[in-house]
C-alpha cells in the first residue's frame, strides 16, 4: 500500500514547434494504446484548438473547467478532469482562452511553473501524464516541458524535419538549464511516414543517423483511418483497430513501455 500511495506518474510533453507532424494523434493513440494494456493515463489538452479533446468526444459542456483555467485561474487539476470513453484514459481538455494566455501568464507568478504545481497536487493514480502542446515554442509550451520529466518528439517525414528539431532541441537545453533539470528526450516518433515515397526514407534515415537510439524503431504511415478517426470523436485504435496507423502506435506503446523499464532497472 505505501509504494502504490507514493507512485508518481511518468510525464511526457508531446512536442513539437511545428504544426500538422501528428503531436495529438500520437498524444490520443499512444495515450489510447497504453490504457488498453493496463495504464492508467491523463492528458492534457493545451492547444487551443482543443483537437485531443475534440478527438476524444469531449463536447464543449464537459469542458466548462479547462487547461486554460488551471494554468491562468489556478483551477485545481482535478476539477479540471474529465473521464473519456476510453477505460483508465483521461483528460484534461482545452479552451480556446488558451489563444491569449501567454499574456496572461507574464503577467503571474512563476508563470512558467503553473502546470508543474498544478500537477503536482494530483493524486497517486496515474502511470503516464502525456501533455498535448500547441504548435509554437511559447510560454504554454515551456509550462509543459518544465513540468514533464521527458519529451516526446513526433516528427514528420518531410523535408527541413532536421532544421525544425534542432531548434526544438535548443528550447529543451534551455529549458533544462533554467527550469527543469531533469529534462531529458524520451524519444522521437517518425510520422507521416509514406513507403511509396523516397523523400520518407531519406528522411527518416536522415534522422536515425543524427539522433541514434533516440528514434522509435516503430513508425507511424500516412494512414486515412488515423485522420478519419478524429471526426467520429474516437482514438484511431477504437474506429480501426486493424488498420495500419493503429497497429504502429501498439508497437510504439509496448516500445515506449520497454524503454522506461530499461531506464527506470538503470536507475
Amino acid at each position: 500500500m505505501k509504494a502504490q500511495a507514493s507512485r508518481r506518474p511518468r510525464t511526457l510533453a508531446v512536442v513539437n514547434q511545428k504544426g500538422g507532424v501528428g503531436k495529438t494523434t500520437t498524444a490520443i493513440n499512444l495515450g489510447t494504446a497504453l490504457a488498453a494494456v493496463g495504464r492508467s493515463v491523463l492528458i492534457v489538452d493545451l492547444d487551443a484548438q482543443g483537437n485531443a479533446s475534440t478527438g476524444l468526444g469531449i463536447d464543449r459542456d464537459r469542458r466548462r473547467t479547462s487547461s486554460y483555467h488551471v494554468l491562468v485561474d489556478a483551477a485545481a487539476a482535478r476539477d479540471a478532469i474529465v473521464p473519456s470513453d476510453v477505460p483508465r484514459l483521461d483528460i484534461m481538455p482545452a479552451s480556446v482562452e488558451l489563444s491569449g494566455s501567454e499574456l496572461e501568464l507574464i503577467e503571474l507568478p512563476e508563470p512558467q511553473l503553473r502546470l508543474r504545481h498544478a500537477l503536482a497536487a494530483l493524486p497517486a493514480k496515474y502511470d503516464y501524464v502525456l501533455i498535448d502542446c500547441p504548435p509554437s515554442l511559447n510560454l504554454v509550451t515551456v509550462n509543459a516541458m518544465a513540468a514533464a520529466e521527458a519529451v516526446l518528439v513526433p516528427l514528420q517525414c518531410e523535408f527541413f524535419a532536421l532544421e525544425g528539431l534542432s531548434q526544438l532541441m535548443s528550447t529543451i537545453d534551455r529549458v533544462k538549464r533554467t527550469l527543469n533539470p531533469e529534462l531529458e528526450i524520451q524519444g522521437i516518433v517518425l510520422t507521416m511516414f509514406d513507403r511509396r515515397n523516397n523523400l520518407s526514407e531519406q528522411v527518416a534515415e536522415d534522422v536515425r543517423r543524427h539522433m541514434g537510439a533516440k528514434v522509435y524503431d516503430a513508425v507511424i504511415p500516412r494512414n486515412v483511418r488515423i485522420s478519419e478517426a478524429p471526426s467520429y470523436g474516437r482514438p484511431a485504435l477504437l474506429y480501426d483497430y486493424r488498420c495500419a496507423g493503429s497497429q504502429a502506435y501498439i508497437r510504439l506503446a509496448g516500445e515506449l513501455i520497454r524503454r522506461e523499464r530499461a531506464r527506470t532497472a538503470a536507475a
